[in-house]
């Protein structure tokens, strides 16, 4: 027994604890001669083994406290794999359209082809016409009203996911305020803009604020305003440039009398 114990309280070698232990059964009458020959023992293996396990106590507590006391480390994303995410979502989006309703998609489609063909027309003859200009800004307006009225037929039916509150219904009257407006300036490009704020409310309650239209719903709603706000910019773009060149004209045409 007393060897196992110094073996393992005193990490004592093997082949000392193979001579010390028959001294003591053999010569270990004296109890004081047992305690002497302990003492012995401890002070000579003692310095041998006290090291190592100092040693070991250290380190663990050096990677304990380095642990505690180490600042949490976030990884930062570098920029191949934002870039990587960025495809992605566009992706999803396109190709979310595909499960949208061909009828859907196609009108849709088609209902943004008068917002084109105006600026592109102008464009192409290189000339600015203020009635085509006009009749753009009437259907801007006929079309935030639509999607305006959109809502209240999605929210008015029994088994509608959308509430028929005042929420749902009142913030669907805003966007034909806006275009209301719209109408009511002799100027294009305020009509212009006032139309493009009146497109950022509603794309704002149908995809933020009131989500609950299906995703592929979401996606064409986004790629329409786009289209739109671009189209309406353009215009008011064509009647710039062609103010300008028209005051340049007239300032030509003055220097020369």
């Amino acid at each position: 027994m007393f060897p196992l114990i110094q073996r393992c309280c005193f990490h004592t070698p093997f082949k000392l604890q193979k001579l010390t232990a028959p001294r003591l059964l053999l010569h270990g009458k004296n109890k004081t001669t047992c305690s002497s020959l302990g003492l012995r023992l401890q002070r000579d293996v003692c310095p041998l083994s006290r090291s190592p396990c100092l040693n070991v106590a250290s380190v663990y507590a050096t990677k304990l406290q380095a642990f505690h006391t180490s600042l949490p480390f976030f990884k930062k994303k570098t920029p191949k794999e934002s870039e990587t995410k960025a495809p992605g979502v566009l992706k999803r989006s396109m190709e979310s359209l595909k499960d949208s309703p061909k009828p859907a998609l196609y009108l849709s489609l088609g209902g943004l082809i008068p917002f084109v063909s105006i600026p592109l027309s102008m464009a192409i003859q290189g000339t600015y016409y203020p009635e085509l200009a006009f009749t753009q800004i009437m259907y801007g307006a006929v079309t935030v009203s639509f999607l305006g009225g959109m809502r209240w037929g999605f929210a008015l039916p029994e088994n509608s996911p959308a509430k028929p509150d005042w929420l749902n219904l009142a913030n669907s009257t805003i966007p034909p305020l806006f275009a209301y407006q719209a109408l009511l300036f002799k100027d294009v490009t305020l009509g212009a803009v006032m139309l493009v704020i009146a497109l950022g409310v509603a794309l704002h309650y149908d995809v933020s604020l009131l989500p609950t239209y299906p995703r592929w719903f979401k996606v064409l709603r986004v790629v329409g305003t786009l289209v739109m706000v671009l189209s309406l910019l353009a215009t008011a773009a064509l009647k710039t440039i062609s103010e300008i060149e028209q005051s340049n004209s007239r300032n030509e045409w003055q220097s020369t009398k």
